[in-house]
């Protein structure tokens, strides 16, 4: 077996690190009665807070991709546990949308909050140059990840 092409430690260190973020997140899931998905549902919901944005069931569903019927019964599961409640819109009052609840946002920040505060402290060992290129390097992965062709081989 030959040498393998530069930055493939770095590509293995990548995989390692979402390996260990997805145990992470099954351990949240797992000790709180919810199913990965439903995590994922929770964190979309929060980033969509984050970008001042409303989310539907239907685009909800669809950034998580999952049909109809399985985002009514998330959502549902999600309402049901008391983690979401479906709101007229703001920006539009005809649509329902899914919104988190503040009880689920401080679930998730008293289980993750430890392991965010150890990532700010080591991100404070960067200057401002540093943090550019990480960034730049992992909004380049999360771009390529989600090409719709990323699971084939180029060529």
């Amino acid at each position: 077996m030959g040498s393998e092409p530069a930055g493939m430690e770095i590509v293995h260190l990548l995989r390692a690190v979402t390996v260990e973020l997805g145990l992470h997140s099954a351990r949240f899931a797992g000790r709180n009665g919810m199913h990965p998905t439903d995590v994922r549902a929770l964190i979309a919901l929060m980033d969509a807070v984050r970008a001042d944005e409303e989310l539907t069931a239907g685009k909800l569903g669809a950034a998580l991709g999952l049909n109809s019927a399985g985002t009514t019964a998330l959502v549902d599961r999600l309402e049901r546990a008391g983690h979401v409640r479906r709101e007229r819109g703001t920006h539009d009052r005809r649509q329902v949308v899914v919104r988190i609840d503040e009880r689920a946002v401080e679930l998730g920040r008293a289980f993750f909050g430890p392991l965010i505060a150890r990532t700010l402290a080591l991100l404070e060992g960067y200057d401002e140059r540093e943090l550019a290129a990480i960034r730049g390097f992992l909004t380049g992965v999360q771009e390529a990840a989600a090409e719709p062709d990323s699971g084939q081989p180029p060529g």
